[in-house]
């Protein structure tokens, strides 16, 4: 699902370390070329990886802006050509090239064991010469004026695919994943920054610190949003920066599915709750026996566009996220180039809005859960799990 797809999944990243001065467009330019994607179709390597263009995987070559560059966005893909041998056919194989070596060799009773070796690479390597290389990609959107970049891929091992092979790109620079404490302290209130730092659990500055010993704010929030969402107005107005104007209204909640998880002495428990609610019961019963919700399909409803994505509580991934549909026209009087870069701006709004939106619902959040009223909210948050 690449980044122009209707349905897509997101990671968010902000760039760190050093960076030029001024116009980052050469220096990008001649980073993503030297770690170019170079095909294996005609060698029996077993993988490459390496960046393409966003519109046509085929091309590598970013010697001109249109290849990659979009008014302030950089934007490219990672592409990965893997072979992968059966072990299976491996070993079938092995079997008929140790046989073969017995034949020739009558005084042997088996293969020794460096040569076994020798048999089993010589056959890997013939076998991954007749066998074609699966492509897979995944799209980044880098904005050069926020410093943030969105990944399509919410897979451990390739996220951190993606990191290394950016790392390695672009020398001196670093991407620093944007988890819920990091939101958090980009979106809370001056004011409320010292109270953020209180309620901050972990015990270092490193990320994997800072998410597990946090994970308190997936919980509480989409704890919160349920509750609005079963007992008072979704109604919430933009605060953030972005295409929507301030102070314009939105919708926002929870629906079709919740995902709640509790660990205790017998292990980790978790429970899905799918389908459209109208009471949640199940889910309440849950909450009431102490389990946290983890991940929920989330709705952002403005005017008449519909954002619709399932928000991964413990990173704030967004899986699954729909955006208002984006079309290319498509005909023998349109410029393909034009209009599919029409629809990547048109995407990239859409996008930004809806970020905005989340981004917006979440401070809202922080404002009450950090400040002086979130000792009420809980006890009614309390009290409306306990049936009073």
């Amino acid at each position: 699902m690449g980044i122009l797809s209707n349905t897509t999944a997101i990671c968010q990243f902000r760039v760190a370390g050093d960076l030029p001065a001024g116009d980052l467009y050469p220096w990008i330019a001649e980073n993503l070329a030297k770690q170019s994607f170079e095909p294996i179709d005609h060698n029996a390597a077993e993988q490459s990886t390496g960046w393409v263009h966003l519109d046509d995987h085929r091309q590598m070559s970013f010697d001109v802006p249109a290849a990659f560059w979009r008014d302030h966005h950089a934007v490219f893909t990672l592409r990965r050509d893997q072979r992968k041998l059966p072990a299976a056919l491996l070993k079938a194989y092995l079997q008929v090239a140790e046989h073969e070596h017995l034949s020739a060799n009558p005084g042997l009773n088996r293969v020794p064991k460096q040569k076994r070796e020798e048999l089993k690479e010589a056959v890997r390597v013939n076998l991954l010469a007749k066998t074609l290389p699966v492509p897979s990609a995944w799209d980044a959107v880098w904005d050069t004026r926020t410093g943030i970049i969105s990944f399509t891929s919410l897979s451990a091992p390739i996220i951190e695919l993606f990191e290394a092979q950016f790392k390695k790109t672009f020398e001196g620079a670093r991407l620093v994943a944007i988890h819920p404490y990091a939101r958090a302290e980009a979106l809370v209130a001056d004011e409320l920054k010292p109270s953020l730092e209180r309620a901050n659990l972990a015990t270092s500055e490193a990320a994997i610190d800072l998410i597990r010993s946090n994970q308190w704010l997936g919980w509480d929030f989409l704890l919160w949003l349920l509750h609005r969402t079963m007992t008072e107005s979704s109604e919430y107005r933009v605060t953030r920066p972005g295409p929507a104007l301030a102070d314009d209204r939105f919708v926002a909640y929870l629906n079709d599915r919740l995902v709640l998880m509790s660990a205790g002495e017998a292990g980790t428990q978790k429970i899905t709750v799918a389908g459209p609610q109208d009471h949640f019961r199940e889910a309440l019963t849950a909450l009431a026996n102490g389990k946290r919700i983890t991940e929920a399909t989330l709705y952002l409803e403005k005017e008449e566009n519909i954002w619709k994505m399932t928000l991964k509580g413990e990173l704030f991934h967004f899986a699954s996220l729909k955006t208002p549909k984006v079309t290319v026209e498509k005909g023998e009087t349109v410029d393909e180039r034009s209009e599919k870069e029409a629809a990547f701006y048109e995407k990239m709004f859409v996008l930004d809005e809806g970020l905005q939106l989340f981004d917006s619902l979440f401070a809202t959040f922080l404002e009450l859960r950090l400040g002086n009223g979130w000792g009420s909210e809980l006890a009614r948050i309390e009290g409306w799990l306990a049936g009073e």
